[in-house]
């Protein structure tokens, strides 16, 4: 591999973009916590325009604007929670266990996607229980907005020069400051535009054509559509240098996206064998 095939004529630096976004005094505001205050914010006002509108639905929508808000914060807390416990266990597990203290120490960063679904599936199937209903059409309401909190966390890890992409040539290609001097795919911005924007569209024109008349049907258009979408944007990005390649191909994130894709489809044949509400 030689310094010329990887190195286009013309190679974007990396944005000095200072991650904290407001300072004042001893309170310092990151854009990564801004971005997952701009997911929530969006995706909480597309649910409840969405739980507004009892003709989406065919009959009563799963929550009203007040259980809304109690679902979003069992949602948060389950991201949280839940993605921190993912990396550990799913891509740090050795260090984690000779330092277990360090597991607390979320500040210093490493979150998993796929730890933060499993954890908002938990708030969410515990917002269903206490309520005594069926869990699907509350996948569906969240599967719908799920891709803005994405987007907007993609967007994070560009702006930290985080989970950068592979060494390339393409004239696109980033410089990131702490991933050597090699220009990489910026594969955070991929992620954005597969897993945020074009799956936003996608289920969101699910739902116009009526798609929540058929629980499952939305939650399982998304989690196929973010499986098959992480698995391809795997193939521009850099894997977690202690986890690397299995089968000098396949990432850890490919294969934590193969259950989303299967149970996708599972959602999405069963849906469309139900009579529609």
């Amino acid at each position: 591999m030689s310094l010329r095939t990887h190195m286009p004529i013309f190679a974007i630096p990396f944005p000095m973009i200072d991650p904290v976004a407001v300072s004042v005094g001893p309170l310092v505001v990151r854009w990564y916590a801004l971005a997952y205050v701009a997911g929530l914010l969006f995706g909480w006002l597309v649910a409840r325009w969405m739980v507004g509108r009892q003709n989406l639905w065919g009959r009563t929508p799963p929550t009203d604007a007040g259980g809304l808000d109690d679902l979003l914060v069992l949602i948060a807390f389950g991201v949280v929670l839940g993605g921190r416990i993912g990396y550990v266990f799913f891509y740090n597990a050795e260090y984690y266990a000779a330092q277990p203290l360090e597991a607390l120490m979320v500040w210093r960063g490493g979150m998993s996607f796929h730890g933060g679904l499993l954890g908002a599936i938990a708030g969410m199937c515990w917002f269903a229980w206490r309520r005594g209903q069926s869990v699907l059409p509350i996948f569906d309401l969240i599967g719908a907005v799920a891709p803005i909190g994405i987007f907007f966390g993609r967007i994070a890890n560009f702006v930290n020069g985080e989970l950068w992409g592979r060494v390339s040539d393409v004239p696109w290609a980033v410089i990131f400051p702490n991933a050597g001097p090699f220009p990489r795919h910026p594969s955070q911005i991929y992620e954005a535009a597969l897993e945020g924007l074009l799956l936003f569209m996608i289920v969101q024109v699910a739902v116009r054509l009526g798609g929540l008349r058929r629980p499952g049907l939305v939650a399982g258009i998304f989690a196929l559509g973010y499986g098959l979408a992480r698995i391809v944007c795997e193939f521009f990005r850099e894997p977690d240098a202690q986890i690397g390649f299995f089968a000098d191909v396949i990432t850890m994130g490919m294969i934590l996206s193969l259950p989303l894709v299967a149970g996708g489809l599972i959602l999405i044949t069963t849906s469309v064998k139900q009579r529609t509400a």
